[in-house]
């Protein structure tokens, strides 16, 4: 397959940057570190170019000589070509050098005079290459730069093989890239060191594709576009970028199951094969690539007669792919199919969807292949379409129910019942249940442009804002409108409210506003009939009350989950079952919060609903992680964020558990970098829900990773954020016990001692059994502090056997392991924080007991107490404050170090001056150095 000129790579193109190949490119990079040489293989348009190019530019600079050819399929029939690009510039440098005959040899090789040839000075000429490249590296490291290895002239490759595998310990590295079409790619290993790594490029996954369309500029296709993209592309890369540009320069958009359009640059790379079909045969493809699933039965019952011997004419020339154990068959690349229905003519297509929607089995396939054939609106179509869509909504296929829905809407007439808008608002219903949020905010904006009925209008803006997801302060316009268009409808304002109590909670952070606005959407729900609204709203009016520490939460649970229930909201992560979840959880109820978030994402992932399934993998990770299971939490809290990235739903919660995974059972540097992604994206949507948890994550992190005094500045925060929304539940973030240990490893043994006092007094009233133990773990350390080391033993030893009991495996193995680092010199102490941590696959902290280990026998460990000063008899934030005043900062720079707002530390300042009896900052530093001892 030759790729034409048209596909050079964009002007854009940057050496430095390798879009999708970051871990591949490392790899390659190392070995070249190590001075060895790297060959890039893979199919057309991969990206091999560009990952040789990248390498090359970032190891030119360090090396004396780059050597380079790039052969063509047209040239490789010449002898010596690519050594005449290799050694043609620097053949002067070291001619001298050469002995005379080999000189000579290779002299006539590049240049053409006289009749060199490998059969008469194949010795000579063998020799004169290695010669060359070893008096080049004895000037300096050499690279050897080869793109297209498979067109090398077969001189030239056997040339620079004979050289490659004598070159020994020399500064000679090579990295090539050789196109492999489904061949091995072993032959070309024979022109490439004995040392040589390979390295297969496979195509990019969904994300790679969407960033790489980013980076080349198509950023006004929808996810669901680049879906499309991605799997018309087959992951190729640079199919993907041809694609991309012909939708983004083209006038017109495909329709709701159409194929993509195929630009010229590509259709040439299979058109040339398709030509040497015999015209039937090319129809009957025709009829397989318009086909969801074409089988040789479903191209019989279209009228196919001779598909067998058709078929097999397409797998004689690489068109189909073949599997005895599949009746399917499969084109041996998307771009196949699509190349093939884009050159087909329109009344062709039509024809052929015609034949397929008689021929179909599947009644959805066949209401698809009826729109398509169909050319204006049509009430009977129009009906067939939206039973289809019924059909594959009660399948779990949501994203095939939007299409049809979309497809029901083009062929309903406008005087119709239901009208086209009505069936396109279900479609973007769908499309949210999928998690395509970008289609079904756009089919609800084109709806509002028209829609006149209040009904239609909320609706829609119900669509509007549920797509916004967490970022509901960017849609906070949307309210006011929404309210005017539900004017007194209890029904209509139901949905209303709900939406609000939603917005007070992650955009103003107030739970308990957010608590009366879902009482009273539930309230106008009852009154106007409208029962899953009702539902939802008492589900969320529960898990607003759990996390408040409310008293009614139980009871508003119940209500939730009274009977008739609606199906949808039964398996909702909104719903009443995870409001319910959530409750289990946090009432330390492990094993009944396990079976029921595991039945919540198997209906999740039955009915196809996305984001649920995205929220249900990251909440059984997280239940999987409190049980001590961090491996297996580990994974799922990859999965979610690997959903959550590619459906973008959910990306701040799914990256803050993985942050917590990782911290647990992976690697703590990426969940440091998981936690600042989750805060940053938190912080850019205004969700201070999710910003909380992200940096109390993020001091879970920075606690693993060693350092307490960032531990304490995310999570002083994190303790500033929940008391302004007026969250009392320590089991919600489960922070505190973080927070007091680090604040006892900082020296604040005091504010570490408040803190605890205060959030036990909330785990005893709220009955969290688990919180209080590990607040016992925190509070041994403040007591080992002041020297109470007999109690802190023993509290510890307290702490440790309650958390086993509960069920909290990690919790137990890190109370386990500050026993054993209270007791020091103990021998064996840190055996059974080992044999706990390895039990929980908990690596970060199996590493760190290894470091405690490794150190050897120490004194107990004391925490160090805070150093007497002038200031000591303010509170610990009061200190900090001052302690900064005396540094000269300002009051913004003390919020933005303190991780405060302005106006708190104005409040603290006001405290400071009253206990101090002073007037203002310049007071605080003379007072400071007036009572410093020298």
């Amino acid at each position: 397959m030759t790729v034409r000129r048209d596909f050079k790579e964009s002007a854009r193109y940057r050496p430095d940057l390798v879009i999708g190949r970051e871990e591949l490119y490392s790899e390659a990079r190392e070995q070249l570190a190590r001075g060895g040489s790297v060959l890039l293989h893979g199919p057309t348009g991969i990206g091999k170019s560009t990952v040789l190019r990248a390498l090359a530019a970032e190891n030119a600079g360090a090396t004396g000589t780059v050597l380079r050819c790039s052969a063509t399929e047209s040239e490789s029939h010449l002898p010596f070509l690519a050594l005449a690009d290799l050694f043609g510039l620097v053949l002067d440098r070291v001619s001298a050098r050469l002995p005379a005959a080999q000189r000579t040899a290779l002299e006539s090789a590049l240049t053409g005079r006289g009749e060199s040839t490998l059969q008469r000075d194949g010795l000579a000429l063998r020799l004169a290459v290695l010669s060359t490249l070893r008096a080049l590296a004895a000037e300096g490291p050499v690279l050897v730069v080869a793109d297209d290895l498979q067109w090398l002239d077969s001189a030239s490759a056997e040339l620079l093989g004979f050289a490659a595998r004598r070159l020994g310990d020399s500064p000679v590295r090579m990295v090539c890239a050789v196109r492999t079409d489904g061949e091995e790619y072993d032959r070309h290993l024979l022109a490439c060191p004995p040392d040589t790594l390979a390295v297969r490029l496979g195509p990019f996954s969904w994300t790679q594709v969407s960033a790489l369309l980013d980076h080349r500029g198509y950023t006004g296709l929808s996810r669901s576009t680049t879906r499309d993209i991605h799997r018309t592309s087959g992951g190729n890369p640079l199919f993907a970028l041809e694609l991309g540009r012909a939708l983004a320069e083209s006038p017109t958009r495909p329709r709701p199951g159409e194929p993509l359009p195929v630009p010229t640059s590509l259709r040439a790379l299979v058109l040339s094969r398709l030509e040497m079909l015999s015209d039937e045969a090319r129809r009957t493809l025709l009829v397989a690539s318009a086909g969801a699933r074409p089988t040789l039965a479903l191209l019989h019952a279209a009228g196919r007669g001779n598909a067998e011997t058709e078929t097999a004419q397409a797998v004689a020339l690489g068109l189909l792919a073949t599997d005895p154990e599949e009746p399917a068959l499969r084109f041996a690349h998307p771009l196949i199919s699509a190349a093939l229905y884009a050159e087909a003519p329109a009344g062709e297509r039509r024809a052929v969807h015609t034949a397929l929607s008689t021929a179909a089995s599947d009644p959805i396939e066949r209401a698809r292949h009826l729109a398509l054939a169909a050319t204006g609106p049509d009430p009977e179509v129009a009906a067939r379409l939206a039973e289809a869509a019924t059909l594959a909504r009660d399948r779990g296929a949501p994203s095939v129910a939007a299409s049809l829905g979309l497809l029901a809407a083009r062929h309903t007439p406008a005087d119709g019942g239901p009208g086209p808008d009505e069936r396109r608002l279900r479609a973007a219903e769908d499309a949210i249940t999928a998690g395509e949020a970008d289609l079904a905010r756009d089919i609800a904006r084109e709806v509002l442009t028209r829609a006149t009925a209040p009904a239609e209008r909320v609706r829609a803006w119900m669509v509007v804002i549920e797509a916004a997801g967490q970022a509901l302060g960017e849609v906070d316009a949307v309210f006011p409108q929404v309210l005017a268009d539900a004017g007194d409808d209890p029904r209509l304002l139901a949905l209303v409210h709900y939406q609000l109590a939603w917005r007070e909670v992650v955009v103003g952070g107030d739970f308990a506003k957010s608590r009366q606005e879902a009482a009273h959407a539930a309230e106008l729900a009852a009154r106007g009939g409208d029962r899953r609204t009702e539902l939802m709203a008492l589900a969320f009016q529960s898990s607003t009350e759990t996390l408040m520490g409310h008293p009614d939460a139980p009871a508003t649970i119940r209500r939730a989950l009274q009977e008739p229930q609606d199906p949808d909201v039964a398996c909702h992560h909104n719903g009443a079952a995870m409001a319910r979840f959530r409750w289990l959880l946090m009432s330390d109820r492990l094993p009944e919060a396990r079976t029921a978030v595991t039945a919540l994402l198997r209906e999740a992932r039955r009915r196809g609903m996305v984001e649920s399934e995205v929220h249900f993998s990251r909440l059984l990770a997280d239940t999987e992680l409190r049980f001590g299971h961090c491996g297996r939490a580990l994974d799922l809290a990859r999965e979610s964020l690997r959903l959550a990235r590619d459906s973008g739903i959910g990306e701040s919660a799914s990256a803050m558990l993985a942050s917590l995974a990782e911290a647990s059972g992976g690697d703590v540097d990426r969940a440091l970098t998981l936690a600042r992604e989750a805060a940053d994206h938190a912080e850019v949507d205004g969700d201070q829900l999710y910003l909380s948890l992200a940096l109390a994550a993020l001091g879970y992190a920075q606690s693993a990773a060693g350092d307490a005094q960032a531990a304490v500045r995310s999570l002083r925060r994190v303790r500033e954020l929940e008391h302004g929304m007026g969250i009392s539940d320590p089991a919600r973030g489960r922070w505190q016990g973080d927070l007091a240990e680090a604040l006892v490893r900082v020296g604040e043994v005091g504010e570490a001692q408040e803190l605890i006092d205060v959030t036990r007094v909330h785990a005893l009233r709220l009955n969290r059994a688990s919180v209080l133990a590990v607040l016992d773990r925190a509070e041994a350390l403040v007591r080992a502090a002041r020297g109470e080391h007999q109690a802190a033993h023993a509290q510890l030893a307290s702490a440790q056997e309650r958390l086993a009991k509960l069920g909290y495996g990690l919790e137990e193995a890190r109370a386990a392991f500050v026993l054993a680092r209270l007791r020091g010199r103990a021998p064996g102490a840190y055996d059974e924080a080992a044999r706990l941590f390895r039990r929980c696959r908990a690596l970060p902290w199996l590493r760190q007991v290894e470091r405690a280990v490794a150190a050897g026998p120490t004194q107990p460990e004391t925490v160090p107490a805070a150093a007497p000063s002038a200031l000591d008899e303010l509170a610990a934030m009061e200190r900090q404050v001052a302690a900064l005043v005396m540094e000269g900062a300002t009051n913004r720079e003390i919020a933005g170090r303190l991780f405060i707002s302005v106006k708190t530390v104005e409040a603290t300042l006001t405290r400071v001056y009253r206990k101090l009896g002073i007037r203002s900052r310049v007071d605080i530093v003379r007072l400071a150095a007036g009572r410093r001892t020298p």
